[in-house]
């Protein structure tokens, strides 16, 4: 039998890669995107008469999956074309728009030889038949391609950007984000399923947030809300998801995180796996215990307030885009997906996917989990007065403080995008009111024993910062013909971003006369030695003052949320950035605190510029001494990059800065000689 030579295979790797919007995951490996063809090419050592005698056949394998490859057009299925070219024979290989995504196994049959080759298969949202297509290309942009983003934190009043590196498409990243989904609890008790599921975007979004967070499986993060954080990083100190990624992958579960993380995390593996996903941030979020779209505090004699439910000052989830072809219609589009384990659903810590529109529009029976996620941002807040041996009265009901700000950075720009009225109506218009009838809730009808024409009560304030003293301003205005006799208390605690109190700043209590058509104004003085000992890393603080009018049964309540406002830490990258040439970044900011600072850590991160590096600034920093860094790099690749800094210490946590760098190409200059 004549030698029948030999057949070498080429992904065009480059080629496809370029075509299927995934060159900046990897160069070297071919990563292609569902419903859309690519090509190969099997080049023979033979001579042509010889190599056009092969049978050439394809066939596919997906973990332990074998999947057929028809060599003519098959709708719904995977088919191959060939033609011959030079000394090649070039194989249009096409995948069904509902395939399952995975790392697949390319089988290559020729007369004498078998090709193995492995490569990976994404979402499209550019194919108008995935689940996940997104017509718009100006949303693809943002929401799958751009690797930075904003982050809002910080209290309805007073709204703070964080940038975050997302870095879906560094290294190693994909291979992290199926060791994912590999992982999971679906995949270890039923592999062949899980890989046949996973053509679905909704059930790998579910699988996602549900390892994103350790519990029920060997999930990406740990969560902790109140320190010490010592046997783990402070959820302050991240400046994106890729380091958690990899430590992740080396060590298992890695401590600690918090909503933002969470989410920002479950930003970075959807993108990467081919689903629009953007972070959204709910503030005045209400966590609902017992399922009835009410959040409840009680309020006793002494001022003491009491709730086993909270309201979280913001929280943070994901949208993704999708089809939802297990609903009924008008259900596409952004779905809710949270990965801070809050509540069980379907045993595990997970909610979502849930459509925005089912709960903007009161569809609570829809999966999954819309009638915890429309308390989180519409229920009512009720505040009760306790009295002993007396039932409780109810004194106020808030209709329109949950749910405020919902917030999410805009397409193409570094500005907040408010997402509000894509959740819900204009709290008290008339389709609202349609809203809560559809949902069984009742609408509270006004409160007995309360004149609120009468007396208002305020709380105002500057924008204080951290290390400063600053005072409260508690107003009660009176609106009517006498003058009114109340005792007003008052009150500052410091609390977490989750609504869960930590410590009494100050509190005073006081009788106030108000004559008719006056306002009278009381003050709480804080020092810094008053909110130090409590205030947790997120600095913030609750105000709040309860008026009861005397000889009435009548009683206010107020409420105000104060952020302690901190340094920004100035970035400073000067000169020429061109690609894999050295660049120095200089970080610096001035000690805010009226006490030294020690252990200091500035962390650097950047997509494109450097992996996640840690400076130690060793020695102790007086109040109102510059604190200064350094860092030298060599960027990787062009563009418009972000360089994100933090810093950490004993006492002074949650400080960031950040510079936008443009890295450009090389200059080459040739010379040349005539003679």
């Amino acid at each position: 039998m004549a030698n029948s030579g030999t057949v070498a295979v080429d992904l065009r790797c480059r080629e496809n890669n370029q075509a299927h919007r995934t060159k900046r995951i990897d160069k070297r490996r071919l990563i292609v995107r569902r419903g859309q063809p690519f090509l190969i090419s099997l080049n023979c050592s033979e001579s042509r008469s010889q190599y056009r005698q092969h049978i050439v056949q394809v066939a596919l394998y997906l973990g332990r999956r074998q999947i057929s490859v028809e060599e003519n057009e098959a709708r719904g299925r995977w088919w191959f074309r060939q033609q011959e070219a030079q000394s090649d024979i070039l194989l249009t290989l096409h995948s069904p728009a509902d395939a399952p995504i995975g790392q697949y196994n390319l089988i290559v049959y020729m007369t004498t030889q078998t090709i193995r080759k492995p490569f990976f298969l994404l979402f499209n949202p550019w194919c108008t038949d995935d689940a996940v297509y997104q017509p718009d290309e100006r949303l693809l942009q943002e929401y799958v391609m751009n690797q930075n983003g904003i982050i809002y934190q910080g209290n309805a009043d007073g709204i703070i950007n964080l940038q975050w590196n997302y870095g879906q498409f560094e290294k190693d990243v994909i291979d992290i984000c199926f060791k994912i989904l590999d992982n999971s609890t679906d995949a270890r008790n039923n592999p062949e399923r899980d890989t046949e599921s996973r053509s679905d975007p909704v059930y790998v979004s579910r699988t996602i947030i549900a390892m994103v967070n350790n519990l029920d499986d060997s999930g990406v993060l740990v969560g902790k809300w109140i320190d010490p954080y010592v046997d783990g990083a402070h959820p302050l100190s991240w400046n994106g998801s890729v380091t958690i990624l990899r430590q992740w992958s080396f060590k298992g579960p890695v401590k600690y995180g918090q909503c933002w993380v969470f989410a920002g995390v479950a930003c970075t593996v959807l993108r990467c796996l081919g689903i629009p996903t953007r972070v959204i941030t709910n503030f005045n979020s209400a966590h609902d215990v017992n399922g009835d779209v009410s959040i409840d505090f009680e309020v006793s004699e002494d001022g003491n307030e009491s709730t086993p439910e909270i309201i979280w000052n913001y929280h943070c989830w994901v949208e993704s885009w999708m089809r939802r072809n297990d609903l009924p219609e008008g259900n596409d589009g952004w779905q809710v997906l949270d990965p801070t384990p809050q509540e069980r659903s379907d045993g595990m810590y997970r909610c979502g996917p849930c459509p925005v529109t089912a709960i903007k529009e009161g569809n609570l029976s829809l999966q999954y989990d819309a009638q915890f996620i429309f308390a989180e941002v519409n229920a009512d807040v009720v505040h009760w007065k306790v009295k002993r041996n007396d039932p409780r009265i109810k004194i106020k009901v808030e209709q329109s403080r949950v749910g405020t700000n919902i917030s999410t950075k805009a397409v193409h720009g570094e500005y907040r995008e408010d997402v509000t009225l894509d959740y819900k109506y204009p709290e008290g218009s008339r389709e609202e009111r349609q809203v809560y009838e559809r949902t069984g809730r009742q609408v509270p009808q006004r409160i007995t024993g309360t004149s609120p024409g009468q007396l208002q009560l305020t709380i105002k304030h500057d924008n204080p910062a951290f290390g400063r003293d600053f005072d409260i301003t508690f107003e009660v205005r009176n609106t009517g013909p006498s003058t009114t006799h109340a005792v007003l208390q008052m009150r500052a605690v410091a609390v977490i971003y989750n609504g869960i109190r930590r410590g009494i700043c100050r509190k005073h209590k006081v009788s106030v006369s108000v004559p008719a058509y006056e306002t009278q104004r009381e003050m709480l003085h804080l020092r810094y030695n008053d909110y130090a000992p409590y205030v947790s890393e997120h600095h913030l603080i609750k105000a709040r003052a309860i008026l009861e009018v005397k000889g009435e049964d009548q009683t206010l309540i107020t409420t105000a949320h104060i952020s302690l406002s901190l340094p920004k830490i100035q970035v400073q990258v000067m000169g020429r950035v061109v690609v894999r040439e050295r660049v120095t970044a200089y970080f610096s900011f001035t000690n805010p605190l009226p006490v030294p600072l020690r252990d200091g850590v500035f962390s650097v991160e950047g997509n494109g510029l450097l992996n996640a590096t840690t400076i130690n600034v060793p020695g102790s920093f007086s109040p109102g001494q510059n604190i200064t860094g350094q860092v030298s790099f060599f960027p990787e690749r062009r563009g418009v990059r972000k360089l994100l800094v933090g810093f950490d210490s004993d006492i002074l946590h949650n400080l960031k800065g950040e510079a936008t760098v443009v890295v450009r190409k090389p200059d080459f200059f040739f010379t040349s000689t005539t003679g």
